[in-house]
């Protein structure tokens, strides 16, 4: 047999071939000699490497990358083996790109790599074909034949023509070659035939990757008739599951992952978890591996998984520590509000020195308006963190805070480890609003739950249903909010640091409008593009006409409504249109326009009596919107000996009005009363507004003269307002709520207000603007209070009424 039957190489070409060569490294495939193959070109370096080769002789070095993904390689990177070809046809793309078609020539191997900075470039090694026993190249040519045929006959993959185009070729390396460009193989498996330089080698190698491919073919094929045999009809939709799992005992090896799953793999690493959450998140990971796709479990362990991923274990904000910086943002945002202001700069300055606080919990607690909720978002801001507001009322179930377990379906994390996930960092401040309006019914008792959050001691290792893993909240500031303190549950103020907002005075409600309010409804309204005047006096008649508040809510209603008309009378009468605004028309809202806007004033005249009156004695009431005066009214008249109580009163106020009665039936020679009054005589107690519900201890003193003024006969000063809660032996005990009262008496006109003894020590916490214009007298006993109560009269209502 002579060498040509072994070889289709033409030699001639193969002398014109020079030794250096540039190299184009391809993706995904391996280019083998007598191949004709379109390469798309589209690399800068590959770029120069193709028009090199066509500028010279047309020849290139063609060879595999070793990881496809890499987009710039290095010599290192690129198989050493491959083939040489050469350019038979080259097309120019509009985009720049080259498509060329090669024809491989011979097999080839780099020596060493030259140095070029624009492409590839190396000296090149031929391997010609070397035959040294023929007889043996024809029996190794037979059984490559042979099971390459049974191997395209089992392959679905391969068409039957595969087989016809083989028949065709005589000589023995291209044979071989054709059969290995066919192979359904990785670049490696390839690649390891153009590294045996002989043929005998290369047909050695081919033959016994058909075998082992042969071999896996046939036990897919055994599985398959497995899995048709033991799968029911319900199961069908599980074929290729089951196919997949089989093949895997049957290799004895791991396939390779899904996209979704390598993807969920790299994400967990990224996450930074913590050890043991690591170790959970690689074992769901797993789980999920071995579940069926369809399977409806397989969701669930997507989404616990997704929850791992997305909530934050390490990111967090760099806190502003310039404390001038910090409280230039907290006095830009609110007006007043000095206390709790007070304590985030005690907070930035010890995290100035300790670099490192446990997460602080602090409570605002104070009536609706004041600003409680836009200060948490403005703390934030002044600390450069994440803010997140939850909104607690009306919760009450447990699971709302820790979550619902995985069992459940539609099962999702607590509040708390979704605001973590919002806000992305493990430092954010979170708001709790509405603390004090959670309740509880059989599925548990969310402000139970809180108890874990809030706690400093606790909160590092929180322990959600859903994640069944410790999350740490220990660097969350947590701020809560409430308008009754009384309605948190005890074990929770425990754990909070509560700061009392109280009521804005008249002065703080102005410069609370003219710096925020008004601006803000201005360009709600679109009137920020005109000159419009709000006077001061303008702005107090709406403060004390129209509004009767703690906080601002009612004032920003009041304003904005004012705006709205204005708005509307500026359409109508001056024709106004978008495209034709006259930016110098001024509008000067005054007095007059005010009620022509709003109406009639609603709060023109005070509650309180104007001139003395029997039996009308005005006190001092806390309610959740802030303080009000209460009118205790009294009468006497002939009936049966009993005391009468209306006006909607709660059994604690109740209790003080037959407390006040006893002790002035038991000290009446003393304070001036007559024995002889009490005798058929039915006495009654009403508190005007029925349809409110009142209740508390503070109104004891209130209508302990209120009984002595009708008993007395004597007129009570329409001035003077008194608060305290009394005892049978004429003791007058603390209230709470001092601050609200004191407001609520400078609203109405009060000048005098009697406060319990204990009380004292509370004035120096309440602003001397509070203060201001009214003389706080605290007693200690029933019969201090009455000098101030009833002044130096003397006389009867009668006496007083003739002058």
């Amino acid at each position: 047999m002579s060498e040509s039957k072994f070889s289709a190489i033409d030699y001639e070409v193969v002398d014109q071939i020079p030794d250096r060569l540039p190299v184009l490294p391809v993706r995904d495939n391996v280019i083998f000699p007598y191949m004709i193959f379109p390469i798309l070109v589209g690399r800068q370096q590959s770029i120069n490497a193709a028009n090199y080769a066509l500028e010279k002789d047309k020849f290139i070095f063609i060879t595999s990358q070793k990881d496809p993904s890499i987009e710039e390689p290095k010599n290192d990177d690129l198989y050493r083996e491959g083939t040489v070809a050469k350019i038979v046809q080259v097309l120019k793309l509009p985009n720049g790109l080259l498509k060329i078609l090669i024809d491989g020539i011979v097999p080839g191997k780099i020596t060493r790599f030259l140095k070029n900075d624009k492409f590839f470039e190396a000296k090149i090694k031929f391997f010609t074909p070397m035959v040294d026993d023929g007889i043996k190249l024809k029996v190794l040519d037979k059984q490559m034949t042979e099971l390459f045929k049974e191997y395209v006959s089992v392959n679905k993959n391969m068409p039957p023509e595969v087989i016809a185009a083989f028949d065709n070729i005589k000589e023995l390396d291209r044979r071989l070659f054709y059969v290995a460009a066919n192979l359904q193989q990785s670049i490696a498996e390839k690649h390891k035939i153009l590294e045996k330089e002989t043929l005998e080698e290369q047909f050695i190698e081919i033959i016994r990757i058909l075998k082992s491919e042969l071999q896996i073919l046939n036990i897919e094929k055994e599985i398959e008739k497995k899995v048709q045999e033991n799968i029911s009809k319900s199961q069908r939709r599980f074929i290729i599951q089951e196919q997949i799992r089989i093949l895997r005992e049957e290799l004895g090896e791991e396939a390779e992952e899904p996209p979704e799953i390598v993807k969920l793999r790299e994400k967990i690493k990224k996450a930074k978890m913590p050890k043991n959450v690591e170790e959970k998140a690689y074992e769901e990971l797993d789980k999920l591996l071995r579940t069926p796709p369809n399977s409806p479990e397989t969701t669930v362990i997507r989404n616990y998984l997704d929850w791992l991923v997305d909530i934050p274990w390490y990111k967090k904000t760099k806190d502003n520590l310039e404390i001038n910086s910090v409280k230039e943002i907290l006095d830009e945002d609110h007006f007043g509000l000095e206390k709790p202001k007070d304590r985030i700069i005690e907070h930035i300055a010890v995290l100035n020195l300790v670099k490192s606080v446990r997460g602080q919990i602090l409570c605002f607690v104070g009536p609706p308006g004041v600003g409680k909720t836009s200060l948490g978002k403005s703390i934030a801001r002044a600390l450069g963190r994440k803010f997140v507001r939850i909104s607690l009322g009306g919760v009450r179930d447990e699971a709302e805070i820790r979550g619902h377990r995985r069992t459940y379906i539609g099962s999702l994390p607590g509040k708390i480890i979704q605001s973590m996930k919002k806000a992305g960092t493990v430092n954010p401040v979170i708001l709790l609003d509405e603390i004090d309006k959670m309740s509880m019914d059989f599925r548990g008792d969310p402000s139970s739950a809180m108890l874990e959050v809030l706690d400093p001691e606790q909160n590092h290792a929180f322990n959600d249903h859903y994640l069944e893993v410790d999350y740490d909240l220990s660097q969350v500031m947590f701020i809560t909010t409430a308008n009754v303190r009384y309605n948190i549950p005890l074990p929770l103020q425990d754990r909070m640091e509560i700061i009392e907002l109280p009521g804005y005075l008249e002065f703080e409600k102005k410069e609370i409008a003219k710096r925020h309010i008004i601006p803000k409804q201005l360009k709600a309204h679109g009137l920020d593009k005109f000159e419009i005047e709000i006077p001061d006096e303008v702005i107090s008649k709406i403060i004390t006409e129209y509004t009767r508040e703690a906080g601002v809510r009612n004032l920003e209603r009041e304003i904005a409504t004012v705006l709205r008309k204005l708005a509307k009378e500026i359409v109508e009468k001056h024709q106004v249109e978008k495209k034709k605004t006259k930016k110098n028309l001024k509008f000067v809202i005054d007095e007059k326009k005010v009620e022509e806007f709003l109406g009639v004033p609603r709060f023109r005249s005070h509650k309180r009596a104007k001139k003395a009156q029997v039996g009308a004695v005005t006190g001092l009431a806390w309610t959740s919107v802030g303080g009000e005066i209460l009118t205790v009214e009294a009468t006497i008249m002939p009936g049966p000996e009993k005391l009468t109580l209306t006006g909607h009163l709660g059994n604690v106020m109740k209790e003080s009005a037959q407390a006040a009665l006893s002790y002035l039936r038991s000290n009446a020679k003393e304070l001036g009363i007559k024995q002889t009054v009490f005798k058929g005589k039915e006495i009654h107690i009403h508190l005007p507004e029925g349809a409110i519900p009142k209740d508390g201890p503070s109104a004891g003193i209130t209508m302990t003269m209120a009984m002595y003024s009708v008993l007395t006969q004597k007129p009570a000063r329409a001035d003077v307002a008194m608060t305290g809660e009394i005892t049978l032996r004429g003791a007058i005990l603390p209230i709470g709520g001092l601050n609200e009262k004191l407001l609520a008496a400078r609203r109405y006109g009060i000048k005098t207000v009697l406060i319990p003894e204990e009380n004292k020590k509370d004035l120096t916490e309440i602003k001397d603007q509070v203060k201001e214009g009214l003389k706080i007298v605290p007693i200690s006993k029933i019969e201090e209070a009455i000098p101030y109560v009833f002044g130096k009269t003397r006389k009867s209502v009668k006496k007083e009424n003739k002058k």
